[in-house]
């Protein structure tokens, strides 16, 4: 199993680094401790207090006005407007059949006959 890491800002070489963490076992293969060291140039740290976390960096270069508008491909009238909704839409385990023209359909299709069905 790989040792756990972190992003660290070390004090000894002052780099943005990888925190190692490394399990001590004792002659019984039972974890006892564990040990911290910089990935970059292996200084120790005696505890979990010592550990300098780095800040993340966040990226600066976009705001809230770059984000884009919200896309409403289709209008109220058309929402709504499938099978689905018409009260001629009728549903059996085995298929989906429009009332009105007797054939087959699906959920998503339309027609120029649709009638909104009633609400429940």
């Amino acid at each position: 199993m790989p040792a756990q890491s972190e992003r660290i800002r070390c004090p000894a070489c002052g780099e943005n680094a990888v925190l190692k963490r490394q399990p001590v076992y004792d002659d019984n293969f039972r974890k006892v401790g564990e040990k911290r060291s910089c990935a970059a140039c292996g200084h120790r740290f005696e505890d979990e207090t010592a550990v300098p976390c780095a800040a993340p960096r966040r990226l600066s270069i976009f705001d809230d006005d770059d984000a884009p508008a919200p896309v409403d491909l289709f209008g109220d009238d058309e929402k709504q407007r499938g099978c689905r909704h018409c009260r001629h839409y009728l549903v059996n385990p085995f298929t989906q059949r429009c009332a009105i023209h007797n054939k087959r359909v699906e959920a998503t299709d339309d027609c120029d006959r649709f009638e909104r069905k009633d609400a429940p």
